[in-house]
């Protein structure tokens, strides 16, 4: 365990995608990956991770344990307006699709006041070319469970500086094993790095979407 979470400290190696569950995209896919690009020009939105296809929003700066894990009407509206120039229309509450590329994006349904950030896409089946558009909370919970733990400790630490996470509330719903344990001893690590992202600028001014 000593020898995995020396990597969240020392950097870690790049991965071959073996252990990521959804692939990269051919085709018209990878062109739709440049375009959600300009997603990450938004400070609010970015393309969180290609090859699990997921869309983080900005949630907030601080969280309590207890706060709801969602996403909010303002989150929701903030990412339809940026995907509807890119051919996106939205066919369902939580389903937003681009009829000539055959994509979808979810935005899953909220499941409960005390339900698990890691259960956030249980009930939302997607097909491969599909994507998850997530709070930064959930988003976290897919890299623990879909990467190894030191490239899950990395691909966090990418995602606070710009998002910051509910690490109280991803402490709190680890497994008492396997892999999340020992992840669980890099929590302190990313508590810093979050801490010190959010007392600077650009973080620092920014403020939940209302």
């Amino acid at each position: 365990m000593l020898k995995t979470i020396s990597h969240f400290f020392h950097g870690s190696r790049v991965s071959d995608g073996s252990d990521a569950k959804i692939g990269h995209a051919e085709g018209d896919g990878v062109t739709l990956h440049v375009q959600l690009r300009v997603l990450d020009r938004d400070p609010y939105l970015c393309l969180a991770d290609e090859r699990l296809r997921l869309i983080s929003v900005f949630d907030d700066l601080r969280y309590d344990r207890a706060d709801m894990d969602m996403l909010s009407g303002p989150m929701r509206r903030r990412v339809i307006a940026k995907l509807v120039p890119l051919g996106f229309q939205q066919v369902s509450g939580g389903v937003l699709e681009n009829a000539a590329l055959d994509v979808r994006m979810y935005m899953p349904k909220f499941r409960a006041l005390g339900a698990s950030p890691f259960d956030a896409t249980r009930d939302t089946p997607r097909r491969p070319q599909d994507y998850y558009i997530l709070t930064p909370t959930q988003t976290a919970c897919q890299f623990i469970d879909h990467y190894p733990v030191d490239e899950a400790v990395t691909a966090i630490k990418a995602l606070i500086v710009k998002h910051p996470i509910n690490l109280l509330r991803v402490s709190d719903y680890l497994e008492k094993s396997g892999k999340h344990q020992i992840f669980a001893g890099a929590i302190g690590h990313l508590k810093f790095v979050q801490r010190e992202a959010v007392e600077a600028e650009p973080l620092r001014s920014r403020r939940a979407l209302r």
